[in-house]
Formats: structure tokens, sequence, C-alpha cells
């Protein structure tokens, strides 16, 4: 559904400000280095995967641009 469906149409006479909306939403995923160790006795070596981080930092704004305006009718 668009922004668009959701105004009330121009016909019935009032026209209604422009909705603005402008989100961010990047994934951001960073992968550490392997870790190694040395077990004794007797020496073996493991390697331990590093850690992945990861955030899904988000930023959002809404407005409208403009005034509503009404039309003057037949009032007088």
């Amino acid at each position: 559904m668009s922004c668009s469906s959701l105004c009330v149409p121009s016909s019935c006479g009032v026209a209604t400000p422009a909705p603005l909306a402008d989100t961010c939403n990047e994934p951001c995923v960073r992968q550490c280095p392997d870790s190694t160790v040395v077990i004794q006795p007797p020496a073996s070596v493991v390697t331990f995967p590093g850690p992945i981080l990861s955030s899904f930092p988000q930023q959002s704004s809404v407005g409208s641009a403009g005034a509503p305006y009404v039309s003057g009718g037949a009032g007088g």
C-alpha cells in the first residue's frame, strides 16, 4: 500500500500536506580474528573461531511538507 492511497482524495475539496519519511537501516557485521591456544601435556593446538558481532542501527524521521489547504466551499 502506497502513502498516496492513504490520503484524502482531492475530489472532496480538501488537500493534505505531502508526507515525508526517511529511514536508514543498515546491518553492521564484524568478525574478530580467531584465537589459538596450546594445551600441554601432550601438546595439542585448538583454534577457537573469533566472535561475530552484529548490530542493526536504525534512524527514522517523519514529517510533512506544507500546511493543509481547505477550499472556499459554499459557506460564504
